[in-house]
């Protein structure tokens, strides 16, 4: 089995910064792209950034210039680093990875970590 464990949500005011984790552990023997998606209340699951393998990335235009995503592959572990957080912002952070396991290769997600942005 393979999970993904997301960490460091929370409450933060607009202009603030927070750093999201996710830690994939299990049978793993590659992982492949790592994504970050959101979904705020009412609204559909929208990609907010992913970094290929090889350390490629690529970000939805309202995250550019204030998100960064990357990725320890040595910790299975990817991060997503948000500053001038904006109320916008607000929703539920999911972890997405394409995992190359003992068994196959599938996509799995994270139980999502929640981020308010408000003063």
């Amino acid at each position: 089995q393979v999970q993904l464990v997301e960490s460091g949500g929370g409450l933060v005011q607009p202009g603030g910064t927070l750093r999201l984790s996710c830690a994939a552990s299990g049978s793993i023997r590659s992982i492949f792209a790592m994504a970050w998606y959101r979904q705020a209340p009412g609204k559909e699951r929208e990609l907010v950034a992913a970094i290929a393998n090889g350390g490629s990335t690529n970000y939805a235009d309202s995250v550019k210039g204030r998100f960064t995503i990357s990725r320890d592959n040595a910790k299975n572990t990817g991060y997503l680093q948000m500053n001038s957080l904006k109320p916008e912002d607000t929703a539920v952070y999911y972890c997405n990875a394409d995992v190359n396991s003992s068994w196959n290769r599938r996509i799995y997600w994270g139980q999502g970590t929640q981020v308010t942005v408000s003063s």
